[in-house]
C-alpha cells in the first residue's frame, strides 16, 4: 500500500474543526475530509467514493449516523469498498451545490443528508438523501445499496455503464450550474410580475406559500411584494376570487405581507419564550417547525420584519426584531464579537441524565405540568396554556409546539380583565418559562464562524440600527470588525471563509464577499464611518477580480484558480440564503455611486443582462436577481446626507426610521472640507465620486439631496420633503 492511500485506513475526522466532522469522528467508518490524500487515495485504488454531505444542526443527518454509520458491519461494506468521504456543506457549499444539483435533476427532490457515489474522478452515478437502514416506503436500505453498488463496480461490463452515467450526469451538472443564456433585456417592471405572481400564489389560509407542508420564509418575496405595493402597484385582477375561492375585495401586495409575517410571528417557526426562528415549519399551518436555528435565518427574516414595520407600522413586528436579535447576542455571538453558525434541533429532554438519547425540540416544547411548574401564578400558567394552545395531548409528540392559539382581546374578556394588564400576565409567565427553560439541557451550538452568514447578520444589525435602535449599530460594527480582523487577508485582498478556535480555512466563496460587502456598506449607511465603506469597496473589487469571467459575462460561486470540481457552478436561485449572484450585484450597483470609474456598474449591468431571460422567466426562484435588476430598472433614491455622519439631525433620524423606502441608498458625507478631504483620501480617490461632487452643505446647515437616475432634487434640510420628491 502506498503512502498516500494509508489515511483511508483510519477515521480521519478527528483532525477537523468543523463540529459536523467533528461528530463522525468516533464512527467505525473511515472517514476522510475532501482532501488531496482521501482523493488520491481513490484514484490510486481505482475505489469509489462515498461522499455524505450535512450540516450539524441537520436532523436527518444525525438519525442516518445512528442507524448506519455507527453500525460496525455497515462500516465494514463502506471501508472495504469505498472512500468514504463527510463533508460538511455549510464549510464547502460549491461541493453540496455541485452534486444536490444532480440529486435534483434525477430524483426530483433534494435536502440533506445528500448521499452520493462517485468515481474516483469525481463524477456521480448514484445519489440520493437520507436512505434507511431497511428498504421503506419505497427508499433502498443503505446496507443493500452500498452492497449492490459495490457488486457493479466489481464487474467490469456493469462498470462501463456506471462510468457512462457518470459522464452523463456529469454533463448535466455542467449544463445546469455552469449554462449562461444569450445576453438580453430583462423584462420591464420585473418586480411588479415578481408581486403578481407572489400574491396568486400566497396561501390566504395560513400565510406564506405553499399548499401543504413544509413551509419555507421566502423573504425575498416579501421585499418584492413591498415594493411594488410602494411603488402604488396592485395585484391583477384584484378583488376576484383568491387562491382558496375567497372574495378578496380589499386585497392588495400588503395583505400578503401581513398575513405572512403575522403567521410567521405568532406560529411555531418563532421561539416565542427566548426569542429567534426555527429553520422552517413541517406544515402547511406553521404550527410544528423543524427546531434547528440558523444564524442566516435569524439575519434575514428579521430585515423583512423591519421592512414590514416600516409598511405596516405593527409593533408586533419591531417586538420580534428585537427579541431576534437579543437571541441572537445571547446564544449566537462570540465574545469578541463574530457570530456562530447554528444551533442544533436536538436535545436531552428535561430532567433527563446525561446518557439520554436527544430528542427533536426538546428544549422548547412543553406541557401543561411543565408550564404550571415553571409558572407561579396558578392562573397566569392557566392563561399561558391558553394562549399558547399548550395542552395534554399537544400537538408534537405528546407536547406542544408554542404558537398564538387564543387572541389577547378573547382572553381578556374571559378573564374579566384589561387587555393590557392580561398582556402584563402573559409577559411575567413568558418570563418566569424563559428562566425554567434555562435549566433544561441545551441543543449544542456549531461554533465555526463564517464570513458570509456575519454579512447577513450585520446587515439585518445595520437596518435594525436605523429602524429601531442605533445601539445595534455598535453590535454589527463589533462583528465586522471581527471577521475582518480574522479573515481578511489585507496584503492578499483576500477573505476566508471559517473561522473555528483560531484555525481559519477555506478560501472565501461569492456569497463570503457579496454578503460581508453587503454587511459593510450597511455598516457605513447605518453610521457614516467612511472606513466600513472603504472596506466595501475593497470586497467589490475583489468579486470582480476573484468571481467575474469577462468571457461568459457572469459571476461564479467559486474563485479563479480555485479548486476544480466537476464543475465550477454559479449561484443564480435564492435558496436557505439569498442568491450570491443577486446580492453582489446588488453590492455592485450600489457601490458604482462612490467609485472612481464604471467597472462596477458595466459588471452589474453584464450579469443582468446574461440572466435576463433566467430572472423574467422565473423572478421568484430568482428573487434576489430579481430586486437587483428592479434597482437597476428604477435606479436607487440615493439621499446625500451633508452633516456630521456622527450626528446626523434627529428629525432625519426619526423620518428613516419611520418610512419605509423601496431602493433607499444612504451617502453621508462629512459638510467640513477638511473631513470631507480625508475620507476620499481614505477611499484613495483623486477627486469626489458622483454621488458626493457638488453636494455641499446649503446655508451651513445640514443638507439633504435627494437623486434618482441623475435626477437631483433641490438642496434641502428636511428630510420628509426630500423623499417626497423622491417617491413622486
Amino acid at each position: 500500500m502506498s503512502d498516500s492511500a494509508e489515511p483511508t485506513e483510519r477515521n480521519r475526522l478527528d483532525e477537523a474543526e468543523s463540529p459536523y466532522l467533528r461528530q463522525h469522528a468516533d464512527n467505525p467508518v473511515n472517514w476522510q475530509p475532501w482532501d488531496e490524500q482521501a482523493l488520491e487515495a481513490a484514484r490510486e485504488r481505482e475505489m469509489p467514493i462515498f461522499l455524505s454531505i450535512g450540516y450539524a444542526a441537520c436532523h436527518w443527518c444525525h438519525v442516518m449516523e445512528e442507524e448506519s454509520f455507527e453500525d460496525e458491519a455497515v462500516a465494514e461494506l463502506l471501508n472495504e469498498n469505498f472512500v468514504p468521504i463527510k463533508v460538511d456543506r455549510e464549510e464547502r457549499p460549491d461541493l453540496d451545490s455541485v452534486y444536490m444539483s444532480i440529486c435534483q435533476q434525477v430524483t426530483g427532490g433534494g435536502g440533506w443528508p445528500l448521499s452520493a457515489w462517485l468515481t474516483p474522478e469525481g463524477k456521480p452515478f448514484y445519489v440520493g438523501t437520507y436512505f434507511p437502514p431497511e428498504e421503506k416506503q419505497g427508499r433502498p436500505g443503505f446496507s443493500q445499496l452500498i452492497e449492490r453498488l459495490a457488486d457493479s463496480w466489481s464487474d467490469p461490463e456493469q462498470r462501463t455503464e456506471m462510468e457512462n452515467r457518470a459522464q452523463q450526469w456529469t454533463d448535466a451538472i455542467e449544463s445546469d450550474l455552469e449554462d449562461v443564456g444569450e445576453p438580453g433585456d430583462p423584462d420591464e417592471n420585473i418586480v411588479g410580475t415578481a408581486a403578481t405572481i407572489a400574491h396568486r400564489g400566497a396561501d390566504r389560509d395560513h400565510g406564506g406559500w405553499g399548499s401543504g407542508g413544509p413551509k419555507f420564509p421566502q423573504t425575498g418575496r416579501i421585499h418584492a411584494l413591498l415594493r411594488a405595493h410602494a411603488d402604488g402597484q396592485s395585484p391583477s385582477g384584484a378583488g376576484l376570487a383568491g387562491p382558496q375561492g375567497d372574495s378578496q375585495p380589499d386585497d392588495d401586495y400588503l395583505t400578503v405581507v401581513e398575513q405572512t409575517l403575522n403567521a410567521m410571528a405568532d406560529r411555531g417557526l418563532y421561539d416565542h419564550v427566548g426569542g429567534g426562528f426555527h429553520r422552517y415549519s413541517t406544515d402547511m399551518q406553521w404550527a410544528v417547525p423543524h427546531f434547528e436555528k440558523m444564524l442566516y435565518d435569524n439575519a434575514e427574516i428579521p430585515r423583512a420584519f423591519l421592512a414590514g414595520y416600516q409598511a405596516i407600522g405593527s409593533e408586533r413586528y419591531a417586538s420580534v426584531v428585537r427579541e431576534t436579535f437579543e437571541f441572537v447576542q445571547r446564544e449566537l455571538q462570540h465574545e469578541d464579537g463574530g457570530f456562530f453558525s447554528t444551533l442544533d434541533a436536538v436535545s436531552r429532554p428535561p430532567g433527563s441524565d446525561a446518557e439520554a438519547d436527544t430528542e427533536e425540540g426538546a428544549f422548547y416544547v412543553w406541557t401543561p405540568e411543565q408550564v404550571h411548574d415553571a409558572v407561579s401564578d396558578e392562573q397566569a400558567a392557566d392563561i399561558f396554556c391558553e394562549y399558547f394552545g399548550v395542552s395534554e395531548r399537544g400537538n408534537f409528540e405528546g407536547a406542544t409546539v408554542l404558537g398564538v392559539r387564543k387572541p389577547v382581546d378573547v382572553l381578556a374578556e374571559e378573564y374579566e380583565t384589561s387587555e393590557a394588564e392580561l398582556t402584563e400576565t402573559l409577559q411575567t409567565a413568558l418570563t418566569e418559562a424563559f428562566q425554567a427553560r434555562a435549566d433544561r439541557p441545551r441543543p449544542a451550538r456549531d461554533e465555526k464562524i463564517l464570513a458570509g452568514w456575519n454579512g447577513l447578520m450585520i446587515s439585518a444589525l445595520a437596518e435594525g440600527a436605523i429602524v429601531l435602535d442605533d445601539a445595534y449599530a455598535d453590535v454589527a460594527a463589533d462583528a465586522l470588525g471581527f471577521v475582518r480582523e480574522q479573515l481578511w487577508d489585507e496584503s492578499e485582498q483576500r477573505l476566508s471563509r471559517r473561522y473555528k478556535d483560531g484555525d481559519v480555512a477555506i478560501d472565501g466563496y461569492l456569497e463570503d464577499y457579496a454578503f460581508l460587502g453587503r454587511g459593510a456598506f450597511d455598516c457605513y449607511q447605518a453610521t457614516g464611518e467612511v472606513d466600513y465603506l472603504d472596506f466595501a469597496l475593497d470586497l467589490a473589487a475583489a468579486i470582480v477580480e476573484a468571481f467575474w469571467d469577462e468571457t461568459e459575462e457572469t459571476l461564479y460561486f467559486t474563485p479563479t484558480g480555485g479548486e476544480s470540481l466537476v464543475a465550477r457552478p454559479q449561484e443564480l436561485t435564492d435558496q436557505s440564503t439569498p442568491s450570491s449572484t443577486g446580492v453582489a450585484v446588488s453590492l455592485l450597483l450600489e457601490l458604482a455611486h462612490f467609485s472612481g470609474d464604471d467597472r462596477f456598474a458595466e459588471v452589474a449591468e453584464q450579469a443582468i443582462r446574461s440572466h435576463a431571460d433566467r430572472t423574467s422567466a422565473n423572478p421568484l426562484q430568482h428573487a434576489s436577481l430579481t430586486l437587483a435588476t428592479d434597482t437597476y430598472e428604477q435606479g436607487s433614491l440615493e439621499l446625500t446626507l451633508v452633516c456630521d455622519p456622527a450626528d446626523p439631525p434627529a428629525e432625519w433620524t426619526e423620518t428613516l426610521a419611520d418610512r419605509y423606502v423601496p431602493r433607499r441608498l444612504l451617502a453621508p458625507r462629512p459638510a467640513d472640507d477638511a473631513t470631507f478631504d480625508s475620507w476620499l483620501e481614505t477611499l484613495d480617490l483623486a477627486e469626489a465620486p458622483p454621488i458626493w461632487a457638488g453636494r455641499d452643505a446649503a446655508d451651513g446647515e445640514p443638507t439633504v439631496y435627494a437623486c434618482r437616475n441623475f435626477a437631483c432634487s433641490p438642496p434641502r434640510h428636511d428630510l420628509g420633503a426630500a423623499l417626497d420628491w423622491g417617491e413622486n
